[in-house]
């Protein structure tokens, strides 16, 4: 029998909270993946008549999406303070103080232009520790400024054909697949690896010519192929959490 979410989270080592926190996110996307499904029926399609902090135009579902994201973080256990692309500044949770506490990341609904056709869209999320500061305070935009290396947790959910929640702890890459009768989160993809070798690779191609100069080198050695200049970039040894150092 395929493993679940819930007893996948249950054996891991990290912190009971994070733990928790990640069931919460799952729980939360289960939410945003059926009013991606309901669309037009639901009254979820076109723009809210604003934008985010990034000029971009909100959809309704960008809006319903942060709301429940929103949710899941008051909710969770030991956040402290929350950061969405849809809003204009930080959302407290509780204060940081002498205790473990986390910091959540988010954009509720990635690609939201292609809501209106139909196309896939996602969550993305990451985690990192709140401060820990022997006088309790409120949490500011300036404790979110960390290196990536000091994540604890980050993830995506895609909402295709399938409902695909893709995370880490700091251990490997894993998968699991929305089950749409019984709703339960199911381990499909085992320690997620980039290939060796492959035929395909996505890109953001109308943003090629911003790109700083070493990118732009290694897409035209990816795009030569095994005809060109092999493809030589420098990769991180890999980050792992305080709690496996």
């Amino acid at each position: 029998m395929a493993q679940t979410l819930a007893a996948f989270l249950k054996a891991q080592s990290a912190p009971e909270s994070l733990k928790g926190l990640i069931a919460g996110i799952a729980d939360g996307c289960v939410r945003i993946s059926h009013a991606v499904r309901q669309g037009a029926t639901a009254d979820m399609l076109g723009t809210a008549g604003d934008t985010n902090v990034q000029g971009e135009v909100q959809k309704t579902l960008d809006l319903a999406a942060d709301d429940i994201m929103i949710d899941v973080c008051r909710a969770a256990p030991g956040v402290v303070a929350a950061a969405s692309e849809e809003q204009d500044g930080i959302v407290p949770v509780a204060q940081a103080g002498p205790h473990e506490g986390w910091l959540v990341l988010f954009d509720p609904l990635d690609g939201s232009s292609n809501i209106e056709v139909n196309v896939s869209i996602g969550t993305i999320f990451s985690v990192l520790p709140a401060p820990m500061v022997e006088t309790p305070r409120d949490p500011v935009a300036e404790d979110f400024f960390q290196p990536g290396r000091d994540q604890v947790a980050a993830g995506y959910v895609v909402y295709g054909p399938q409902t695909l929640l893709v995370f880490t702890l700091g251990d490997g890459a894993f998968g699991f697949t929305l089950e749409p009768v019984s709703g339960e989160w199911v381990l499909t993809h085992d320690r997620i690896a980039v290939p060796a070798e492959t035929k395909e690779f996505a890109i953001n191609a109308s943003n090629q010519r911003h790109w700083h100069e070493p990118v732009q080198r290694y897409i035209a050695d990816c795009l030569a192929g095994t005809t060109g200049r092999a493809a030589r970039i420098s990769t991180c040894a890999g980050w792992r959490p305080w709690w496996r150092t």
